[in-house]
């Protein structure tokens, strides 16, 4: 690698590292937020249709998670295409390696959590005892969100090969 190919690789590898902490922060951060608004939403006897506002925390705060992952997943591929065709790295082997039967395995996206979120943020609601238009409006407005989580998980486990392989035909089309 020339000087400029080095800083350029290293300057990659300094965006994963900090988009992977920053996920992590905004994960806590929203996760912090939508419980402290429920708690007083629950607390104050509010009306169904204020589980909204928590429920737009928790959703801003999985776009934030969701870019920045699918951000670094990005990079990651450009290095990989990029930096490490020739000669493999670091991109090569953690995409070939994947998830061995057995491993432990984590969710970038913290699916998991977000949905166990969704699913409380809607005992506020059940609570103030909602009329039947609220439950509906209230929980369409829930399940929007169940499903926003569904696909963006979908939309995740697909986007290294989609990628990779948009980053190959780009090399591709440079070498000509």
């Amino acid at each position: 690698m020339d000087p400029r190919e080095q800083e350029e690789y290293r300057a990659l590898r300094a965006t994963i590292r900090e988009r992977g902490t920053a996920r992590v922060r905004v994960f806590v951060a929203g996760i912090a937020a939508w419980a402290a608004l429920t708690i007083a939403i629950a607390a104050l006897a509010s009306p169904p249709v204020a589980t909204l506002m928590p429920l737009l925390v928790l959703a801003a705060a999985f776009e934030g998670v969701f870019a920045l992952h699918v951000g670094v997943e990005r990079v990651g591929r450009y290095i990989q295409v990029f930096f490490e065709e020739e000669r493999g790295g670091w991109e090569h082997v953690a995409m070939a390696f994947g998830r061995p039967r057995g491993a432990a395995s984590t969710d970038a996206l913290f699916a998991v959590p977000f949905l166990l979120a969704a699913l409380f943020n809607v005992a506020p609601a059940l609570i103030a005892q909602p009329t039947g238009p609220e439950l509906v409006f209230v929980g369409g407005a829930h399940a929007l969100f169940v499903a926003r989580l569904v696909v963006a998980r979908m939309a995740a486990s697909k986007q290294r090969a989609i990628d990779l392989a948009r980053f190959q035909e780009l090399r591709k089309q440079d070498a000509r």
